[in-house]
């Protein structure tokens, strides 16, 4: 009786076990092509806002290298992406990262346009405080926009710095940490693609096929 019993309840919970993991597969399955829409989406707006449309003409969201270099932060495999007009190179748009933010790691977004200068700046994720450090944010200020057209002359060019050290860019009230982080790291994003553009643009395609 109790064996059976045991029986009885080992094959209930079987079914359930089955059936719970068979609905969890058919919802990923039905979800799976929305999220990876709405990823693609999202990626293309970011990259449009930091380098306007009309500046290139190849699917720039599938265009790309993959790259670790300590310029551009301290971890492996940052994607930089190659705009292209008429297959001739335009801009590169690179993903960097500065651990040095008043609250951890500050993700970028910069593109910058083969003579050097800067085309646009955005912050994509970070954990600075509100009301101070997420003005690095587009739509807490503009301050992010005061890269434009800028260029590096070289390394050791310090305009590149908050007016606190000396530089041009301004920092924000009690919060001095934040921007000086962001101008540092889009500093060495600028000297990364000005020293390698040509030879990125020469690489291999590493960015994944989207199918229809």
């Amino acid at each position: 009786m109790i064996i059976s019993s045991m029986v009885k309840n080992g094959a209930i919970l079987c079914g359930f076990a089955l059936l719970t993991t068979g609905l969890v597969a058919t919802i990923n399955t039905l979800t799976a092509d929305k999220i990876a829409e709405q990823e693609q989406l999202q990626l293309t707006n970011q990259l449009q806002e930091v380098l306007p449309h009309s500046k290139y003409s190849n699917e720039l969201s599938q265009d790309c290298v993959i790259i670790s270099d300590p310029l551009l932060g301290p971890y492996d495999n940052q994607v930089i992406y190659r705009a292209r007009k008429d297959n001739e190179p335009v801009a590169l748009v690179i993903r960097h990262v500065t651990p040095s933010g008043y609250s951890g790691d500050i993700n970028l977004l910069s593109a910058v346009y083969r003579d050097g200068s800067v085309a646009g700046v955005r912050v994509t994720k970070h954990e600075e405080t509100p009301g101070l450090g997420d003005k690095v944010e587009i739509k807490k200020s503009d301050w992010i926009t005061t890269f434009n057209a800028k260029t590096v002359q070289s390394e050791s060019d310090d305009r590149w710095a908050v007016k606190k050290d000396g530089g041009q860019f301004d920092q924000f009230t009690g919060a001095t940490i934040t921007p000086r982080a962001v101008v540092g790291s889009v500093k060495n994003a600028v000297l990364y693609a000005q020293d390698n553009f040509d030879a990125l643009f020469t690489a291999a395609n590493a960015c994944p096929e989207v199918t229809p």
